[in-house]
């Protein structure tokens, strides 16, 4: 009985969502659906593609092979659907995108939604994600980071600002206390609070003045993985309980205010904007090249 391209669909989103019940909430399928999907691909197959247990599923090694390469063919199976299922010249389908917390706060809701206002067929996926990932096993179109976290082989363009920075700021009711660090070594001395990634590694505090770059590793009285959570960074240090390094771009409303105040600003050069990134290895789906097209349109108005 040959392989239906259904189960190999319901393969790829439980492997994705990292369990049947989530996929099928995603998918719009059943789970036991999906279940009985995979069951007539692992027979037909005769190998096991997910390790299950009660609580969490996980792919076996020949799963995550299948997976990697069955990605990018139905990437483009959906792509060429999606592109006759509007007969207009305006693109139509689905725009999936992976991008870090910082630029899904700070980038995208000054693109994203005049990009949905001029192309009103495209439909926008984001998944957030700090950790360096492979879009296409992810089955994202393309990818947001920054330069020094770009996958290979990769065709990469500006977007959003051109520089960013990582300024450190507290509370004036802390630096009265606590006193103000004139040097990123003073941080050791002091009640910091930072961002631990999804890998369990906590966010470098990274300095840089006249050609010297300086890496400390203060205590850290909070962490919180980088998103959302970064508000509570923010509050707890605008409540004075210790000293925070953030995109200036959010803390910008509370330096203003006056209940954050910057410190080591000598040591916070500005460096280069996200990147938009995708695969040049295959034909571009049209939400994708709409996207590229528009972005590269509002970068030429900077």
């Amino acid at each position: 009985m040959p392989i239906v391209l259904d189960d190999l669909s319901a393969f790829a989103a439980v492997a994705r969502a990292g369990g049947f019940r989530e996929a099928a909430r995603i998918s719009k399928v059943s789970a036991s659906g999906l279940s009985e999907a995979m069951r007539r691909l692992e027979s037909k197959l005769g190998v096991r593609l997910l390790h299950r247990s009660t609580r969490s599923i996980s792919l076996t090694e020949a799963g995550a092979r299948l997976l990697e390469r069955l990605s990018p063919v139905l990437a483009e199976i959906d792509a060429a659907l999606e592109g006759v299922q509007v007969q207009t010249d305006q693109p139509a389908g689905t725009l999936r995108l992976n991008v870090p917390a910082n630029v899904a706060r700070t980038v995208l809701p000054g693109i994203i939604p005049s990009f949905l206002l001029a192309h009103p067929h495209v439909r926008v996926e984001v998944t957030v994600e700090d950790s360096f990932v492979d879009i296409l096993a992810s089955g994202a179109d393309a990818g947001i980071r920054y330069e020094e976290r770009l996958e290979q082989d990769m065709i990469a363009l500006p977007i959003g600002p051109r520089t960013q920075r990582i300024l450190v700021a507290a509370a004036p009711s802390y630096l009265a206390a606590r006193g103000r660090p004139t040097h990123p070594r003073d941080l050791l001395a002091h009640a910091c609070m930072g961002l631990r990634f999804s890998s369990g590694a906590p966010a470098a505090w990274e300095f840089e003045k006249d050609g010297e770059i300086l890496r400390v590793d203060p205590p850290t009285r909070l962490l919180v993985r980088p998103g959302l959570a970064c508000d509570l960074l923010i509050s707890s240090a605008v409540a004075g309980l210790g000293v925070i390094a953030l995109f200036e771009d959010w803390l910008a409303p509370h330096l203003a205010s006056g209940a954050l105040e910057p410190v080591l600003q000598d040591w916070s050069p500005p460096f280069s904007g996200p990147m938009l990134y995708y695969s040049g290895r295959r034909q571009l789906p049209p939400p994708l090249r709409a996207f590229i097209d528009f972005t590269r349109q509002a970068l030429a108005e900077m």
